[in-house]
């Protein structure tokens, strides 16, 4: 059982970055050991599709284990479940149908698309990379890249290659510029760009369309007759607003209130790239919290105020510079930087949930919304963007929407979505009330007295003054409506100014809504994990923590040996009892080639079985990074191992509790 070499004596001095990161080489991996592949591969496969397999399923699944326990069941939140086809207008009325759109231009030659923003993006990444090459080579360095060349296929064609060419030394500043600020151009602005810097098409060189936008959503038909309309979802938000006034009523009528569901949701995108990061269907998980409008503390806020995290504000960017701000979340929320105590809490469990399945800190950014990228109805967003080979990608949004969801699908359904809050002392005020005679109204003005009634009754109370004073001084009074000038007089309406008494308030609440693409945080998480044993660049290991490693034992029978599967099967079943994944290999194969095969699964931890097993009832237990063994008791072994597994022990901790394994064992075995 013991290795070949000696292992480190502990975590910390295994040395994980003796080679460099080749991203070939972890999706070599992935493909070797069936995390995922593209989705009908034996067809030739489809871009931004993709299979999961045995290993890539269950890590996602445990990822959304403890997903559901860090937040749902943590927070109290109440989980939906809702469908993904969507009817049209819903997604009319979200304002889906209309704007959720991207940029897009075409080759004007080949007539290949590419997404706008991303190629001016990838285009100018080049040439500064390239300008980078030349200046080291003139500085007699020789230029070199952390990751291989890419692969001479469709996609890798598509992006800019970096030629060594020095660039001036402000056009460089003007292009480091523009990549700081590419989240909030539009159209016009993408155009400017690709004139200004002559930026064509990566494949070819040839020039390029004006940039055009393009749904994002997959439009489908509901029922035989196609009349009914409907979408594939884009997100899963939109199931939690339709759903509100029984979320309400569950929660007693109280808020503030979270529900969360986890997902599918599907997005056309123009040109997908970078594996898992830009795909056209993807598991999401997604929370809304409502809360009251005049009140977004959070009564929890205080376990997190103290987390020190790295913010990327707007207004950095807008100065064209990428510069990471570290300060305490109280000292965020407190200067306004986080726009509210809810929303800073949720940074702050969403810092926790990935710092816990194994994403660095270190590679790991909070970046606010600029002016252009935020929606118009959103008092603020914060992007949680991890670090990987690609570079920042974003893989958590989390914004305050305010009122706008539940405000436009009550207008839109005449549903009042709101909260009734009873009032500790009456509120006495006055107001103007409009009176509708629609018995008037209505056969006078036929066709447009329903579009004049709710124009009226939405006015405000300046307007009614004004309306007010109309009537009693001429009779009658102007109104606008549906872009339409009409003249409404005491016959059709009557306003009063009235002392009012409320009992109750009535509000629609505000929404704060983290949303995590699972997909991306699975990526990241395997380019984090992913190292090579310094003695051996080939030997990959996935440092998965247990919490979400897909298997957590490796079984492993010294040989084949009949006399040894009956306790193998015995250690199996035992942990399936706690609820710990293991796997046997008991195959022929070298024990160093299982050991290995497994450390590329991420399993953390091995028991092996020996003949002296047989006869002494002990075996020993492997840590993967280290390779470093221990040995005890069938039964202390296990426990030691659900306990690692549950988090409630570190290896440093099994340590004191199991003596380390000199390799004797068999050797006594056999006196």
């Amino acid at each position: 059982m013991a290795t070949a070499t000696a292992p480190p004596k502990d975590l910390s001095m295994v040395k994980k970055d003796a080679h460099p990161f080749e991203r070939a080489q972890l999706e070599g991996l992935m493909t070797k050991r069936f995390f995922y592949t593209q989705a009908f591969e034996i067809y030739g496969g489809v871009a931004g599709l993709y299979d999961y397999g045995p290993s890539g399923a269950a890590l996602q699944a445990n990822i959304i284990s403890h997903w559901r326990n860090h937040f749902i069941i943590e927070e109290d939140m109440l989980e939906l479940d809702t469908t993904i086809m969507t009817l049209s207008d819903v997604l009319k009325t979200s304002g889906h149908v209309d704007k959720f759109s991207d940029w897009m231009v075409k080759d004007l030659k080949s007539g290949d698309i590419y997404r706008a923003d991303h190629m001016v993006e990838n285009v100018l990444e080049a040439r500064l990379k390239g300008d980078e090459e030349a200046r080291m080579k003139e500085a007699g360095a020789a230029a070199s890249s952390a990751s291989p060349a890419p692969a001479d296929d469709k996609k890798s064609k598509k992006k800019a290659k970096s030629v060594a060419v020095k660039l001036d030394d402000n056009v460089a500043k003007e292009y480091r510029h523009v990549l700081a600020q590419i989240d909030d151009f539009g159209g016009a602005q993408l155009h400017d760009l690709i004139k200004k810097y002559d930026i064509r098409a990566p494949a070819t060189g040839n020039e390029v369309s004006e940039p055009t936008e393009f749904n994002l959503m997959f439009e489908s038909s509901i029922g035989p007759t196609g009349q009914t309309k409907g979408f594939l979802r884009p997100e899963t938000a939109q199931g939690h607003f339709v759903n509100f006034e029984r979320l309400l009523d569950f929660n007693n009528g109280r808020v503030p209130f979270a529900s969360a569901q986890i997902g599918k949701s599907f997005r056309n995108e123009i040109s997908p790239r970078a594996g898992l990061l830009r795909v056209r269907e993807f598991t999401m998980a997604e929370i809304e919290h409502f809360v009251d409008p005049e009140n977004k503390s959070h009564p929890r806020f205080h376990e997190v105020e103290s987390l020190v995290l790295p913010f990327l504000p707007a207004h950095v960017q807008k100065a064209g510079e990428t510069t990471i701000s570290k300060m305490t979340l109280g000292e965020a929320v407190s200067s306004g930087m986080v726009d509210n105590q809810t929303l800073g809490y949720f940074l702050g469990r969403i810092f926790l949930f990935l710092e816990a399945i194994g994403i660095n800190p270190e590679r790991l950014r909070f970046r606010q919304h600029m002016d252009n990228e935020m929606a118009h109805y959103a008092s603020d967003c914060w992007d949680t963007e991890i670090h990987t080979s690609y570079g920042w990608i974003e893989c958590v949004g989390c914004a305050d929407r305010s009122a706008f969801d539940l405000t436009m699908h009550s207008q839109r359904t005449k549903h009042d979505l709101m909260v009734q809050e009873p009032l500790k002392e009456p509120k006495v005020y006055q107001k103007y009330v409009p009176t509708i005679n629609k018995k008037v109204l209505g056969p006078f003005f036929k066709k447009n007295a329903k579009v004049i009634e709710d124009t009226i009754l939405s006015m405000g109370q300046e307007c009614l003054r004004k309306m007010q004073n109309d009537l009693e001084s001429s009779g009658k009074a102007p109104l606008q409506a549906n872009n339409e000038t009409f003249e409404v007089t005491k016959e059709h309406v009557q306003i009063e100014y009235k002392t009012i008494k409320e009992s109750v308030r009535n509000f629609i609440p505000n929404v704060i809504e983290p949303s995590f693409g699972l997909g991306r945080i699975f990526y990241a998480l395997l380019e984090h994990s992913f190292w090579a044993r310094e003695e051996d660049k080939e030997r990959g290991v996935l440092s998965l923590p247990p919490l979400v490693a897909p298997f957590k034992v490796l079984i492993v029978p010294i040989s084949s040996n009949e006399q040894l599967s009956p306790m193998a099967r015995d250690i199996s079943k035992k942990l399936r009892s706690l609820n710990i994944a293991s796997r046997i290999d008991d195959s022929n194969a070298t024990i160093g080639r299982r050991y290995a095969r497994n450390d590329e699964l991420g399993t953390p931890f091995a028991c092996t079985i020996d003949f002296a097993s047989v006869s002494k009832g002990t075996i020993t237990l492997r840590e993967r990074d280290t390779t470093l063994q221990r040995i005890g008791t069938v039964d202390q072994v296990i426990d030691v191992v659900a306990r690692l597994c549950s988090g409630r022990l570190d290896w440093n901790g099994a340590c004191q509790i199991l003596p380390a394994y000199t390799g004797t064992q068999d050797i006594e075995a056999e006196k």
